[in-house]
Formats: C-alpha cells, structure tokens, sequence
C-alpha cells in the first residue's frame, strides 16, 4: 500500500481501493477524472459507490477538462487539522465542472469540492474570491509522488451572477 505524505499527515491509498486510486494515477498524469455511469452515462465527481441518479454500480473513470465555476465556498477561519493552521483562513469550494451542467436537471451538476489556490499553490485570498467566479484544476506535485488536484482562478468572465460573502 503505497504511502505518501501531504501537508504532515499520512495518506495511504490501498491498490484495491477502486474509489481513489485510479482518481491519483491520473492526477499524477496532471489528468483530472471523475466517475461515468455506465448505465445512464451521467458522471459523478463525489466518492460512492453507486450512481446518485440510477444507483447503477457500474462506472468507469472518464477525463474531464479541468474547468468550472465556484458554486459555492465556506471560509475555515478554525481548523481541527494542525497541519492546516498556518493555512488559515482558507477556502474549501464546490466546484461545478463546466461538463454536465444543468443535467440531469436544470439544478444539477457535476460539482467537487475543494481547496482554491494562488499561482504558488498557496491558499486564495478570501476578497479574490466569490461564487460565479471562473476557475481550472492546477496539480499539487508532492516530493514523494503524490499529486493532488486543486483549483485556481483564471482570468475568464464569470457565470451568472457573481456573489461574495462579506470580506
């Protein structure tokens, strides 16, 4: 079981472990892949084992572009991880990936959640950010082989309406 170390803590991924290690196989290709049901062919970006809208669990991993929409966001102005705490305050957002908008249903979407980061992959300054706002996965190289996906702003203009939280 390979192991690997983000931030000072350990994260060991099982090689059976179908939910996440083909998910960082591809990050460490700079691939950024969610889950397709092979029943209804809709895709899914959040762990579990069976299809929200079918319950098929029949899928296979299928490559996305890497580009989206804040949906949402919550600041952490506490954290209970130590290895975060000179991260504070950061952002953990919901993604909503520019594939499968609106489908199933006008509400729905392919959303993931989280960390949005500057160019120095450090944590995105509260006031640059705000739900409309445009952004693309950038790739987190570890020392030891582990690479994890995160967002970034990008300079595209945003979807609907831009809202912000009072900074």
């Amino acid at each position: 079981m390979p192991s690997y170390e983000y931030r000072g803590q350990q994260i060991e991924i099982s090689d059976s472990d179908t939910e996440y290690k083909g998910y960082f196989e591809a990050a460490a290709d700079h691939r950024l892949v969610v889950k397709k049901c092979l029943d209804c062919g809709l895709l899914r970006g959040e762990p579990g084992p069976g299809c929200p809208w079918c319950t098929s669990l029949q899928w296979e991993w299928n490559q996305v572009s890497g580009k989206g929409t804040i949906y949402s966001y919550q600041i952490v102005a506490h954290t209970v991880v130590p290895s975060f705490r000179d991260w504070v305050p950061f952002a953990i957002v919901l993604v909503e990936l520019d594939e499968q908008r609106g489908h199933p249903d006008p509400y729905d979407g392919l959303r993931i959640t989280t960390n949005l980061v500057d160019e120095n992959m450090d944590p995105e300054k509260e006031e640059n950010m705000a739900i409309g706002k445009r952004v693309e996965v950038a790739f987190l190289d570890g020392e030891d082989g582990f690479t994890l996906p995160q967002f970034r702003l990008i300079d595209e203009p945003p979807q609907g309406t831009v809202w912000q939280h009072k900074v």
